[in-house]
């Protein structure tokens, strides 16, 4: 090693290197040596064999090494005793003395390394200033309680009687917080004055670090405290509630099997995604405490995880023909339906044989819409096809839901959260592939809550559906495989977004006779078992139940005939009970209005000719759909007396604005074509008119009573009457067209179950003939017309019937 270059110094010191890798020895210092290292050791044996010649104390010159490198600056020291250290190994005690800057190397006795030195001179003021011995105050003070928190007591008094600024400095090497690095500097750093600074900003540093770390550690600490007196009382109270148990007779691991939650996830046969999902809730679980309201939540949610039947699914029952004939024994009539469940299965089956089950993760659900009118058995229809498919069934009632998370389910962050009615339909249903019937989807409401309907377009769209994400479970949710049916009364009051994702089957009514039938096979041996009656004790005939389908109730379903048939067989028991009437009886159709009252609904065609209503001019039967199915409707025009009312029409009956324009179309045809019909149309400009549909209270619209509108005028201006055993349904033009409407086979029962025999509907109507069951086409003699001249020649009786009937004004 050489000094650096152009610097003068005058060397006064030979002395043999004891290198000291990663070790710093200042000046004050006293530390043991291992002479076990080869560098070590010559380098104590030189300075011996130096010793010898000048009779004094071995001296070396100790040089921190670091990575190879020798400091700048060494420290002299003596070597005070050589002999064995502590573990049996040769050692060394040496003391250091003063620093000394390292010069040029030389030569000397030994395998040492020799080097040239000069002793650093180290000056400090006499007397000390201000600034210095305030320094020092807060050395001793600093070092003094670095000192009492190791409980190092009796180097305090040591430290506090240093008074020089240079060794209480040095001293600092005794710091075992100290790097390599910060004592290089401190050995390195000449003035004493600048090096005590340095030494008392490194202990500063040193006791903000260790309060930072105690004060963690303390925060720690108390965690853990806290956690292990949870644990011991958690542990005392299990032994408690173990004794109780035992003492009450129950098994002592029934509390801990329900509550080891991980456990349970673990063995339970969940989907990979929802496993790792309750996995991270239980890992929040073991983490929270008894009293954190997150823990109920959250106990809540895997209850709800582990009772959903994640891998249930039953199978389907693929004996097409076989449900074929159980819908078929259900339920008469509703051919549309069957015909679809039916197709369904034997898609599903052959989907199955070809290994077609799951495409795209999607698999075969179906998603149909049964509409139609009340009492038609579209509720009971959805039972019908789980027990022909051999599936669960589940009944979801939606009529007035208005509240959005009823279907979605609530967050789980509100209290009292649970999951939506479709989740808690399949969990009830224990299955995956159950049939769900959404019951009055067309009730469904919206408000400040959201909408319900808007929520059900994922759940019945067969494209995502696959990946249902209820708001509570957040877990997608396969809905693939479940038979959606939804019940309706109305489809137009079905959004037209939730319309287009399901398949709409509409059932339109009974005719009479599927009426008997089902009162036949179905309702009777039900209202017989509920009055307390047998099938031999009480027997209805076939035309007593045409009558009561015919007469006594007049609907597109059977809830009324059923109401019908328990009044009259409460009616036998309470006259039996009485003994006014002895069993068996059978009920005939002379036997019913001593039972049940007269009739409500009499044809009429089978009314006296002069209580009917088209018994005088200016009445005309109309057909329209209701929510209550079809219905015949009755259109009344009169002519007010030109002396005493004012000209122009009149409308009244809650007409809605397509029917008023109806009725004004039909008024500006008779006026601009009435000359051609040969009617006397004068009477138009002068008379007021005014035309009235009877059952004000209920609203009406649409525009398919343009015709029976205008056949009612032409009878009043005629004089004819209209056929009693004739209906119409169409809309009008201005040339006088019939125009195409909708609803025809609804309207062609109701005319049927009216005792209507001829039905006059527009011409491009007749393809819709094809809906229409065939028993009822042979009772009615359906006319197809373009032109109103055609209904009109139709739907009036000729004008020698009606010759001394005077026109009404």
């Amino acid at each position: 090693m050489a000094a650096e270059s152009g610097e003068s110094m005058e060397f006064t010191l030979v002395l043999p290197v004891l290198p000291l890798d990663g070790e710093v020895v200042l000046p004050g210092m006293v530390v043991p040596l291992d002479l076990s290292d080869a560098e070590i050791r010559a380098a104590v044996e030189a300075a011996q064999s130096a010793a010898r010649a000048e009779s004094g104390k071995p001296k070396v010159l100790l040089v921190p090494r670091i990575d190879g490198t020798y400091a700048k600056t060494g420290v002299l020291g003596t070597v005070e005793q050589v002999g064995r250290l502590a573990d049996g190994d040769p050692g060394a005690l040496v003391k250091g003395r003063h620093r000394v800057r390292i010069g040029a190397g030389t030569t000397g006795p030994g395998a040492a390394l020799w080097v040239e030195g000069a002793r650093v001179e180290e000056t400090v003021p006499e007397p000390l200033p201000g600034q210095v011995t305030d320094l020092v105050k807060e050395y001793k003070a600093l070092a003094t309680t670095w000192l009492r928190k190791r409980g190092a007591w009796q180097v305090v008094d040591r430290v506090q009687a240093i008074d020089d600024v240079s060794a209480l400095a040095d001293n600092s090497g005794y710091s075992p917080f100290l790097t390599t690095d910060q004592k290089t500097e401190l050995l390195e750093t000449t003035d004493p004055v600048a090096r005590l600074r340095l030494a008392a900003q490194q202990l500063r540093d040193h006791l903000a670090e260790q309060d930072v770390a105690e004060t963690i550690a303390k925060d720690v600490q108390e965690g853990v405290d806290k956690q292990q007196r949870e644990f011991l009382l958690r542990r005392q109270l299990e032994a408690v509630r173990k004794e109780l148990r035992e003492l009450n007779g129950d098994g002592p691991d029934a509390a801990e099997e329900s509550d080891d939650y991980r456990a349970r996830v673990e063995a339970a046969d969940l989907p990979e995604h929802v496993r790792g999902a309750a996995l991270k809730e239980v890992e929040k679980l073991e983490r929270s405490s008894d009293q954190s309201p997150e823990g109920s939540w959250i106990r809540t949610w895997l209850d709800t995880v582990l009772e959903m039947p994640w891998n249930e699914r039953t199978e389907d029952a693929y004996d097409i023909q076989g449900a074929k004939e159980i819908l078929d024994a259900e339920h008469a009539g509703l051919d549309d339906v069957k015909a679809r469940i039916t197709e369904y299965l034997a898609v599903r089956k052959r989907r199955g044989e070809r290994g077609l089950g799951v495409i795209g993760g999607r698999r075969g659900g179906a998603v149909l819409a049964l509409v139609g009118p009340p009492g038609v058995g579209k509720t009971s229809l959805g039972e019908s096809v789980a027990h022909a498919m051999g599936r669960k069934f589940v009944r979801v009632a939606l009529g007035g839901v208005r509240d959005e998370a009823e279907i979605r389910g609530h967050r789980r962050t509100y209290v009292g959260a649970l999951p939506g009615r479709i989740v808690r339909a399949v969990k009830e249903a224990g299955s995956m592939n159950p049939v769900v019937l959404l019951d009055e989807i067309d009730k469904v409401g919206s408000d400040f809550r959201g909408d319900p309907a808007a929520a059900l377009l994922e759940v019945l769209d067969p494209a995502q559906n696959h990946t249902f994400r209820d708001h509570y479970l957040e877990v997608e949710l396969d809905l693939s495989d479940v038979v959606f049916l939804a019940t309706a009364n109305v489809l137009e009051a079905i959004p037209e977004a939730l319309a287009d994702r399901m398949e709409i089957v509409r059932l339109d009514g009974y005719t009479e006779d599927e009426k008997v039938v089902i009162a036949r096979d179905h309702l009777l041996p039900r209202q017989l078992e509920r009055a307390g009656l047998t099938g031999d004790e009480v027997t209805l005939d076939e035309g007593a139940l045409r009558k009561l389908a015919g007469e006594y109730t007049r609907e597109a379903g059977v809830r009324t005939l059923e109401r019908t048939v328990a009044r009259l067989l409460r009616k036998v028991a309470a006259q039996h009970e009485l003994g006014e009437r002895e069993l068996p009886f059978t009920v005939r159709e002379e036997d019913l209005r001593a039972l049940v009252g007269r009739p409500h609904h009499v044809p009429e065609s089978a009314q006296d000719p002069a209580e009917r209503r088209t018994a005088v001019p200016g009445v005309a039967t109309g057909l329209a759909v209701t929510g209550a199915g079809g219905d015949v409707l009755y259109v009344e025009a009169s002519l007010a007396d030109p002396e005493t009312g004012a000209a122009g029409l009149t409308l009244t009956g809650q007409l809605g604005d397509v029917m008023k324009e109806s009725a004004q179309i039909a008024l500006s045809f008779l006026r601009s074509r009435g000359a051609e019909l040969e009617l006397p149309v004068a009477d138009l400009k002068d008379r007021g008119v005014h035309i009235h549909f009877p059952a004000g209270a209920v609203p009406k619209d649409g525009p398919s009573a343009g015709i029976t509108m205008t056949t009612a005028l032409a009878s009043l201006l005629s004089g004819r009457l209209v056929r009693t055993d004739v209906a119409m349904t169409g809309e009008v033009s201005l040339t006088g067209r019939v125009l195409p409407i909708g609803g025809v086979k609804q309207k062609l029962l109701a005319a049927h179950r009216a005792g209507v025999t001829t039905v006059i509907i527009p011409k491009r109507n007749e393809a819709d003939l094809d809906d229409v069951p065939a028993e009822v086409l042979e009772k009615l003699d359906v006319h197809a017309v373009t032109d109103v001249r055609q209904v009109l020649e139709l739907a009036l009786a000729p004008a020698a019937t009606a010759a001394e009937v005077p026109v009404a004004a």
